[in-house]
This record gives structure tokens, sequence and C-alpha cells, in this order.
């Protein structure tokens, strides 16, 4: 019998019901506008101000330095445009790295474009990016350095605390695209010296079309969005009342119950990565084996085409990507894998299994006994696996 098993929470993740309970009363009966001076409107308003409070506490700062945005790609964006802008007088030179969300590459190319320079570190063959690195990319002109929490793809936690001290020590703003790390593990944006963080809901249980950026207070970014004075006239617009209510509790239960969940699918992990090492040939794991994410496993498999192999997998019920959600129909292999070093064609052969706590160790099982079958069905189909094989297998 077919099962459904969905693995592509890096993707997307379902909504919770407590959550969707939360919002429903703010489509139907607490619906007034934010703005309004009226008591309807301002049910809604202090709706708004109790989940900035708690998405703050949940990183370690003021309320008031949370701004709801329509997500991670929007958050990540007004950051990176806006320190260009207000910080333009002292230079334009900005550091980030080879392995970052495409919301972050594609704004630095814009920025490129406004005759801004951009410094686009290497990373090591696990994904991490070297402190010293960045601290050596430094010139009198940086303004602003970016760098992810958590690579969205391989799943590697970057050395964050660090790449803050080191930024902070040069009076440099630091930028981190939090949006697979948030609520998945624990933040601390005073100790890692962090001054603008984008997260969104989507990727936490939450509902899509809603995030934030913090910014730090006493940083001068202008408006991203003009036309009104919502988000103390930084972003205009009216505000999204049930999803920022959604987010609210998305997040209350994310840290109430982020230690269990890391266990739990920190375990669920390591027993996916261990069959699939075990039973599989020729599979390699991406990203670092002991600083990435509770939920992810990102493998290659040499001989294999990623696209098939996901064609397949959907036709037995499994849910799974072969990289970023915002990259798929790409033929392209991923950013990520070319810049830790995996040539073209091991690369096009990549699989991003992401986890979620309602996970069952019997549905990895049933997972891995179609993949070996699967990728053994692919192989057999290339000239050069069955050479391959002999020479090494033997």
């Amino acid at each position: 019998m077919k099962e459904f098993v969905y693995l592509d929470n890096a993707a997307t993740t379902k909504v919770r019901p407590e959550v969707v309970e939360a919002m429903l009363p703010y489509f139907t009966e607490i619906y007034g506008n934010a703005s309004a001076v009226y008591d309807f409107g301002q049910k809604c308003k202090q709706a708004i101000e109790d989940a900035r409070e708690t998405i703050g506490s949940s990183i370690g700062t003021k309320a008031s330095n949370i701004y709801f945005t329509a997500g991670g790609s929007e958050s990540d964006n007004w950051a990176l445009k806006g320190v260009a802008e207000a910080y333009k007088d002292k230079g334009k030179h900005i550091i980030t790295t080879k392995i970052e969300h495409h919301a972050i590459l594609h704004t630095c190319a814009y920025l490129e474009q406004q005759g801004y320079e951009v410094t686009y570190l290497d990373v090591d063959a696990d994904g991490l990016v070297s402190p010293e690195d960045v601290k050596k990319a430094i010139r009198p002109d940086t303004i602003l350095i970016s760098v992810m929490f958590a690579n969205n793809e391989i799943g590697t936690i970057e050395p964050i605390e660090e790449i803050g001290a080191i930024a902070h020590e040069h009076g440099i703003l630091f930028h981190t695209d939090a949006v697979q790390a948030y609520a998945q593990v624990p933040i601390d944006v005073e100790k890692m010296h962090i001054d603008l963080l984008s997260a969104s809901g989507h990727k936490l249980n939450g509902p899509k079309g809603i995030g934030f950026l913090y910014i730090r207070q006493g940083l001068k970014l202008k408006s991203f969005i003009h036309g009104g004075a919502q988000e103390r006239k930084r972003r205009a617009g009216t505000e999204n009342v049930p999803g920022i209510v959604g987010l609210d509790k998305a997040v209350e239960i994310a840290m109430a119950t982020m230690d269990e969940r890391i266990k739990k699918e920190s375990e669920l992990r390591d027993y996916l990565i261990a069959r699939i090492e075990d039973e599989i040939p020729f599979a390699k794991l991406n990203g670092h084996r002991v600083k990435r994410l509770p939920n992810n496993i990102n493998f290659c498999f040499r001989f294999i085409e990623g696209e098939s192999m996901l064609i397949m997998l959907d036709m037995a019920g499994i849910c799974g990507s072969s990289g970023s959600a915002c990259t798929s129909g790409s033929l392209d292999p991923s950013h990520v894998l070319l810049a830790i070093g995996l040539p073209h064609e091991i690369a096009h052969g990549s699989l991003r299994l992401t986890l979620s706590d309602e996970i069952t160790k019997e549905q990895l099982d049933y997972v891995v006994d179609h993949l070996k079958e699967i990728v053994a069905k692919l192989r057999s189909m290339s000239p050069l696996y069955e050479d391959y094989a002999k020479k090494h297998l033997s």
C-alpha cells in the first residue's frame, strides 16, 4: 500500500491546527483595520503588538525591533537594499557567501548593477564559511556582511557568533538570513552580534505570506514600502493581521517544543543518514555531519539524475527535493553543491530530505526501502555505472 511521506519541510511546512484556530477569528470576527482609532481596529493592533513581543523575546530583543514583512525574500531584500541605501556615503562594499539563498544572491547582483561591489566568499567541502576569510575580505568601505545562519540545501550551520563578533569589532553591520534556522535552533541576536535577521512563517508550521525582519535599534534604514505609516513608517500597507497572529502562535509553539524537536529530529536524521550510507553504495552526504540543522539530510547519488529520482519517489508517495524550492524547474545543478566542490555530474544526482517532528522511524524505513530500489533501477540504465561498480565494489 502506497503511503504519503512528506520530507520537504525546508520548502514549506504544514500549518498546525492550533495556528489555524488562532487565525480564524481575524478573518470573520475581528477583521478591523489595525490603523483605525476605534476599539474594533485596536483589537487587531493589540494582536500585532502581542506577536511582536513573542517574536522579539524568541531572539533576545525588544518587540520594537521586529518589523513584519511578507516573508523571507522580502526581509532579505529590505536588509540588503536598506543598508546599501542608508550607508552608501560610508562605502559601497558588501561581503556575502557563494552559498546564500537566491534572495540574497540576486539582490547582491542587483546592487552590483547600481555600483556596489560584492565579495562572494568561498566555503569548505562541508559548506562552512571561514571567519578568517570574512576578516580578510573586510575593506575600509565595507558596510555590510551577510551570511546565512544555516544553509537551506545542505543544512550546515555557520559560525554566526564568530562572524558577528568580527563585524562588530570592525564597526560593520551584520545580517543573517535565518529563514531555515529560526525557531529550529536557538538564536540570540545580542550574544551573536546580529544587526539584522530575516525569517519566514511558513518554515515553522505557520502560514505563508508572513515573515519579519529584525532591525537593531538605532539603524537608520529608510522606508522599504511607501504609502502609509504602518510598521513605524518603515513598511507601508495594511497589516496582514491573520498572518501575524498565525506567526505568533507558530513561534509560541516552536519555542516551547524546540528542545524536544531538536532531540527527536536529530535522532531520526542520523538514523536515516546511517541507513542510506550503509545500504546504498556511492552515496555522498553533503553538509557538515555535526554542525547541521536537526532535520536536514542531503545526499548525492553517483550515476543518478535527480529529477528522475524525485519523480519515482513521488510515485511511491514520497515528497523530497533536489535543492531549494526557489530553483525547482531549473536544469542547472545546485550552486551550493558546486560551491562545496562537487562536479556537475555528481551535483545533478542530489536529494534533500527534510524532516518534521511528526515523522516516524517506520516512515523513514519505507523511504529508504523505496530509495534503494529507485537508485538501483536508475543506475541499471547508466552505461557508466556497471564498469564503475565492478572496479570499486570488487
